[in-house]
């Protein structure tokens, strides 16, 4: 008994010394589940280790009770196929469904006919109110009327404030008045919490657990309501009355007629009404259509927006090369008959801002880096072989960190982690198309994000209406990192202090 007692410790010893190292360490019985879990903080981070370990595809074996692998990639010819080239072979699949949902039946989390009825009314939606040209003025008018004033009391004052909490209640309010035409106005000066915008968060960080946890697990804690299982339900009571709230107003609108209403619930109350084909779902159709709308305008965008900003105050010869890029349109504006150019604060429009080359390189490389949604999920449904040579299997869940590509040396280089928005520039000063093969950020093939020009008018006005308005400095101090969710968000916020810009 000594013996075997010893050599059991010796032989565990020897298995700890060679494991501890290892981005992934595989257990008994759990197989691969542990490293997960034990790096579910840093999930992305983590992603990244694995595939400058492994390899581009690394597959990742689940624990015996679960029965499920999941395979890790970040090959951009991997995420090209499944896609464009095989899309029908790699749903989001039933347990995506399940994960999310809270979105319900919606385009977000639907599948072949169904996703393709919701996407053909979405693109409808979308062009019959002309929703690009709607954002572009709201961006105007919320930099005006909202964001400048604010920021102005924050230089007053010159008290600190957290970028990020800014952005993305920026993001909500044009959201908002976009989808239900009513702003929410999150942006008065006394800053105050939005009831949506809270369960919105409540939700996302819930949705992420389910991603690193066994499902039997989050699925019993659902059926008991406990824990962060609890905490969903909560913020889905909350989504579910504010939403019915929401849509109650529209109808009481349109009954009254009055202007135009040219918001995206509006237009599908009209398609529920004239065609017909979704009034047995009342008002959970109208729900489920508009609420993914909500979340990829209100938290990826706004994600992206913040850590575009963050890249650039981090590196002050893209801010200054921007800046100057952004001083020729004002020129362009200024009234040189009477010597005097154009007052501050000055707001951009969308037209001002589509042909700044360098503008819109900072922000693909900001992407390409930080994406707003780092992470894609599919399933496989057939036996398939992948670009890279890689076998899958029925009902195998394909991971597709986003997030990981962008830091891939075999992809983008040896300068793949430097913030350098001259490669997207080529020598003639034009931008590089032949990057976007390799730029998955919006999506790609038929499911290429739809609301993807809405997002980057909102960035980009954003994010030129400050810089050239205001001097923005990081609090010495203050660290910025990613936080653990479905959305690259920062854990700590993003304290910044906000000074007049120097003409």
């Amino acid at each position: 008994m000594i013996y075997l007692a010893i050599f059991c410790l010796l032989s565990i010893a020897w298995w700890y010394r060679k494991c501890k190292n290892d981005v992934i360490t595989y257990w008994p019985i759990l197989a691969d589940l542990p490293s997960l879990i034990c790096n579910a903080h840093r999930i992305n981070d983590w992603l990244v280790e694995v595939a400058n370990m492994y390899g581009l595809t690394k597959l990742l074996r689940g624990a015996f009770f679960a029965r499920v692998d999941y395979l890790l990639t970040c090959d951009p010819r991997n995420f090209e196929y499944i896609t464009k080239t095989n899309v029908s072979n790699y749903p989001k699949g039933q347990e995506y469904n399940k994960v999310f949902d809270i979105l319900g039946t919606g385009v977000f989390n639907s599948d072949f006919d169904l996703w393709h009825g919701q996407r053909t009314l979405a693109r409808s939606a979308f062009t019959s109110n002309n929703l690009l040209s709607l954002v572009a003025s709201l961006c105007e008018k919320v930099a005006k009327d909202d964001l400048f004033p604010l920021l102005s009391g924050l230089v007053k004052t010159s008290s600190p404030v957290d970028l990020e909490d800014i952005f993305l209640r920026y993001t909500f309010d044009i959201i908002c008045v976009t989808i239900f035409g009513r702003n929410p106005k999150c942006l008065s000066k006394d800053l105050p919490n939005h009831e949506l915008a809270k369960a919105m968060d409540d939700a996302l960080q819930v949705i992420f657990f389910r991603h690193v946890t066994p499902s039997f697990w989050w699925k019993l804690c659902r059926w008991l309501r406990i824990g962060n299982e609890k905490k969903l339900h909560n913020a889905w009571e909350t989504v579910d009355r504010l939403m019915t709230q929401y849509i109650s107003l529209k109808k009481e609108d349109l009954l009254q007629g009055g202007q135009e209403q040219n918001d995206l619930l509006s237009s599908y109350i009209y398609f529920q009404k004239e065609k017909k084909k979704y009034s047995y779902e009342g008002d959970k159709f109208l729900r489920d259509s508009v609420l993914g709308q909500l979340s990829a305008g209100r938290d990826a965008t706004g994600a992206a927006l913040s850590w575009f900003f963050y890249m650039i105050l981090k590196n002050p010869v893209v801010e200054a090369k921007i800046i100057e890029e952004l001083n020729g349109i004002y020129m362009q504006h200024s009234s040189f008959a009477n010597e005097q150019k154009a007052k501050r604060p000055w707001v951009f429009n969308s037209g001002d801002l589509k042909g700044l080359v360098y503008l819109h390189a900072a922000m693909c490389e900001s992407l390409r880096l930080n994406p707003g949604v780092p992470i894609n999920r599919k399933e496989v449904l057939r036996e398939d072989i992948l670009p890279d040579g890689t076998v899958v299997k029925p009902g195998m869940t394909i991971i597709m960190s986003l997030y990981a590509m962008g830091r891939m040396e075999s992809v983008w280089g040896k300068d793949c982690m430097e913030y350098k928005p001259e490669r997207w520039i080529n020598e003639n000063g034009k931008f590089r198309q032949e990057h976007m093969d390799k730029f998955f950020a919006f999506g790609s093939g038929p499911r290429l994000c739809i609301g993807k020009d809405i997002g980057v008018t909102m960035i980009k006005s954003a994010v030129a209406n400050i810089l050239f308005n205001f001097h923005v400095e990081l609090v010495k101090g203050h660290h910025v990192y990613p936080k653990s969710s479905l959305v690259l968000n920062m854990k700590n916020g993003m304290m910044v202090e906000v000074k007049p810009r120097v003409a």
